[in-house]
């Protein structure tokens, strides 16, 4: 059994929305996943999970949230070369390139990404709520 971790930060709940189906679909493909807020994540343990799908909305110019997300990533980099790693968030205006930005920079810390990243405008509705659930049913798979 494949072990995941699904990390996040969210301020409106919408990345919220987004970690917890993005859980059930890696769930219904058998893995065991921790669903952790990003306070609660340590960098240290990392090595411990087969995968690990970070989440966070776009803030201010189209960067990750810097008082609690950006830090724990940083400190996460260290760990993340051969590791699959899959991207998610949300976003209110611009294009994503946040994302395009976050893609870019794990794979230059040699992640093994899954995909350049799954991105919803706003809330989340049914038919995004089910391509997060794909996305986790899908990323345990590939491990």
């Amino acid at each position: 059994m494949s072990k995941v971790a699904v990390v996040y930060w969210s301020g409106t709940g919408n990345t919220e929305a987004m970690a917890k189906a993005i859980e059930e679909g890696a769930k219904s493909a058998g893995a065991e996943v921790s669903l952790l807020e990003v306070e609660s994540f340590k960098a240290a343990t990392a090595p411990e999970y087969d995968g690990l799908i970070f989440g966070c909305p776009a803030m201010g110019d189209e960067v990750l949230e810097e008082g609690s997300f950006e830090p724990v990533f940083t400190d996460t980099e260290k760990h993340l070369s051969g590791k699959p790693v899959a991207l998610f968030g949300s976003y209110g205006w611009g294009g994503g390139a946040w994302m395009e930005s976050w893609a870019e920079r794990t794979k230059g810390d040699g992640a093994k990404l899954f995909s350049d990243g799954l991105i919803v405008e706003n809330a989340p509705g049914d038919a995004e709520l089910a391509d997060c659930r794909k996305l986790g049913e899908d990323f345990v798979k590939s491990l």
